[in-house]
Order: structure tokens, then sequence, then C-alpha cells
């Protein structure tokens, strides 16, 4: 069985890798750049979804696998602040879909204002909290949460609810 997964961030791949072999041990899991057309920072959960379906569709036909799996992260504006998003899109050769939210989390306001200025998330979290490269290590997710939750942690929960429509077809039929 073969996975492909629409990034070559070592994050998303793990995340697909870790959830995925639970299930199917002796599974591949690839990553492919693809071009998922939702800019450097989805501003809504409608642009993450999209992004998201994208990957998972592109990364299934380049890879010739069983199926794509594609991982967005975006922000999306609430009358309480910015939240921090994730979406998991699995498709297989059938064109059936599962998806998965991963969960999200209110951001400071001083890294929401950043954003809102058109400004990606990993590099303002990087400024703020003096690393590198956040976004394919802990994430903000990780900063933000001391490291009890990291990105990859947050996205291979995501994948695991998007396996549900193919651990369980009978019920989505």
């Amino acid at each position: 069985m073969k996975f492909a997964v629409g990034s070559k961030n070592p994050v998303k791949i793990s995340a697909v890798a870790n959830a995925v072999k639970k299930v199917w041990p002796d599974a591949d899991v690839i990553g492919v750049e693809v071009d998922h057309g939702t800019g450097v920072q989805p501003t809504s959960n409608e642009a993450g979804l999209k992004g998201a379906t994208l990957r998972a569709e592109l990364c299934l036909k380049q890879a010739d696998s069983d199926f794509g799996v594609g991982i967005e992260g975006n922000t999306e504006e609430t009358g309480h602040g910015m939240l921090l998003q994730g979406w998991v899109v699995i498709v297989n050769r059938q064109g059936e879909k599962g998806i998965a939210n991963c969960g999200g989390f209110l951001l400071p306001e001083k890294v929401a204002n950043e954003v809102r200025k058109g400004r990606e998330l990993g590099p303002v979290m990087d400024e703020l909290a003096g690393v590198h490269n956040t976004k394919q290590k802990m994430g903000s997710t990780g900063i933000l949460t001391n490291g009890l939750i990291s990105r990859t942690d947050a996205f291979e929960k995501g994948v695991i609810f998007a396996l549900a429509r193919f651990l369980n077809p009978q019920y989505y039929k």
C-alpha cells in the first residue's frame, strides 16, 4: 500500500507515516512536491480545506499511489480572534475522500496582527521564539503549547480522523 503526501515537509510526511503505520505497518509513505495553489498562508478554513484537497488529488496522480494525502494549515478569523487550524484530506483511486480538521486554538494577538498584515505564520513564530524554520519542526503548535503537542502530533491526529472513512467504509456507503 502506498501513500503519497502532497508536500516535502518532513513534519507532514512524519505525521502521515506515524498514523498510517498504526494500521498498515508495511505501508510506504512518500512526499511529493505539488502546487497546491493556496499561497503561503491560507487565511480561512475554506482555503485550508481547498489546499488540502488539491494537494491530495495532485499527489495521488503524480505518485501513482493508492492514497493521496493533503495537509494544509490555515488561520481563521473569528469573533474571538484568529485561530490556527489544520485540515487533512485523504483521497483514494476511486475518488473517495476522508476529511478531518486537526483542531485549533487562538493565536496571540501580536502574532495574529502580523498575519493580518499578510505575513506567513511560520516566520512570525520564528521571530517570536528565536528559532529557525519552525514550520518544519515543532511549529506554532509546539511553541505555544510548550511542546505538549507538536505540529506533527496535531497533524497525525487529523490523519487518523481522515482515515475513518477507509477504516470503516461500511458506515460511509
